[in-house]
């Protein structure tokens, strides 16, 4: 039985949030930001699009396109609540969705189109429920696999519905650029040119030989998107793949160079790192430091525990010690701190007094920041950077967080 896959994808998902909480950024030119000193553009309005302003352009860039651009700083918060709300609204229609980003979403509906009668009936509910609840407009794609419905959903923005049947999969990939499908990225799609290959449909008639000479296995996978053919499930909550690391990162509203500003914000970071492992019950044995420097230039260390951890202040002084083993050449623009190899954490009453009475500490402050949101209590010499830094969501973002836990 042929699949039936819808992909929805939220127009300009953050800056739209925006406009309907705040009715003043209505029909103007709004960008989001990380912060407000510094950082790219995350996603900007449609009236913002209409002067040229893309996703990941530097503000300075930005605000000479458009100088009345109204830049909101990112409240993450927000969206992962309105997100969330989403996908509870489109699991009435199918329990098989899979959380693509905060703002795009598949489903398969194959087996409920029976009660639904039309693909094309489910997308039009959705669409309309999360107008009429949300104030927000959503494009989507109608196909018999996932890479096929991405592909439509992109085809008509905002607002649009368009459907790629299987009959017309090879007119609609002809002619098209490789680059229109998702997975195939500049450095992909550079390499394809040089050996000739610009169109889908070229690509769909290489030979394979070829392709896994320059590519390895992936190249068996691009042929097969060339001809538009895509096996891969869509993957609810339970069903996706084992998660492997905790980690967070942020970009600074400011080069730094000096050790202690560096470890205030790898404190912070480690404080958000820690309140998730403990969260989901995990602990990890590696901590891995990420740095950017000025020039963007990207690189990561790692340090291997003796044992499983999960508090903030161990993953903190592991960080801290990768930094120290560090000879820094430029300013940092870019902090990431990640805790991996995770296992699920063996629960045990403590010993001693001192150890009990900081575990009940460290327990009540996590309730405090997961009831009231992170950072309302802090270590004090986390003060000076309360509302700093860049705090972008992660790709892996999912409403109910980690699921799954691989355990070595």
């Amino acid at each position: 039985m042929e699949r039936t896959i819808l992909h929805i994808d939220m127009n300009a998902f953050f800056a739209a949030v925006e406009q309907q909480s705040n009715p003043a950024l209505r029909g103007r030119p709004v960008a989001v930001i990380g912060s407000r000193q510094r950082t790219i553009i995350l996603t900007a309005s449609y009236e913002a699009r209409a002067y040229g302003i893309k996703t990941g352009m530097m503000l300075h860039e930005a605000r000479q396109k458009c100088p009345d651009l109204i830049l909101v700083p990112a409240n993450n918060r927000l969206y992962t609540h309105v997100s969330s709300g989403i996908i509870r609204l489109m699991q009435d229609y199918t329990p098989q969705v899979e959380v693509f980003s905060i703002d795009e979403a598949f489903l398969d509906v194959t087996g409920s189109l029976n009660v639904f009668t039309s693909a094309e009936r489910i997308a039009y509910l959705i669409k309309s429920r999360i107008k009429a609840r949300f104030g927000l407009t959503c494009s989507v794609g109608i196909a018999p696999n996932k890479l096929l419905a991405k592909l439509a959903s992109e085809m008509k923005k905002p607002d649009g519905l368009t459907r790629i049947a299987a009959d017309d999969v090879a007119r609609v990939l002809e002619n098209l650029p490789v680059g229109e499908l998702c997975g195939i990225g500049r450095r992909t799609q550079e390499k394809l040119a040089r050996l000739g290959v610009h169109t889908c449909g070229e690509l769909g008639r290489f030979p394979v030989a070829v392709l896994r000479a320059h590519f390895g296995v992936v190249g068996e996978r691009l042929a097969l998107m060339g001809r538009g053919i895509d096996g891969s499930p869509v993957l609810s909550p339970e069903q996706e793949p084992e998660v492997k690391t905790v980690g967070h990162g942020m970009t600074l509203e400011r080069d730094i160079s000096s050790r202690e500003e560096i470890a205030r914000f790898l404190l912070q970071l480690a404080e958000m790192v820690g309140r998730r492992a403990r969260r989901y019950g995990v602990s990890g044995q590696t901590v891995t430091l990420t740095l950017r420097y000025a020039d963007f230039s990207t690189f990561s260390r790692q340090r291997v525990q003796p044992q499983q951890i999960w508090r903030s202040e161990e993953i903190y002084h592991a960080a801290l010690q990768i930094l120290d083993s560090l000879l820094l050449a430029q300013p940092v623009r870019l902090l990431g701190v990640r805790l991996s190899q995770l296992q699920p954490r063996e629960r045990q009453i403590p010993l001693f007094d001192e150890e009990r009475r900081r575990e009940s500490l460290t327990a009540a402050l996590d309730g405090v920041n997961e009831r009231y949101g992170e950072f309302s209590v802090m270590p004090a010499s986390l003060l000076p950077l309360k509302g700093k830094g860049s705090h972008v969501i992660s790709p892996a973002w999912r409403p109910e967080g980690i699921r799954n836990v691989k355990v070595s």
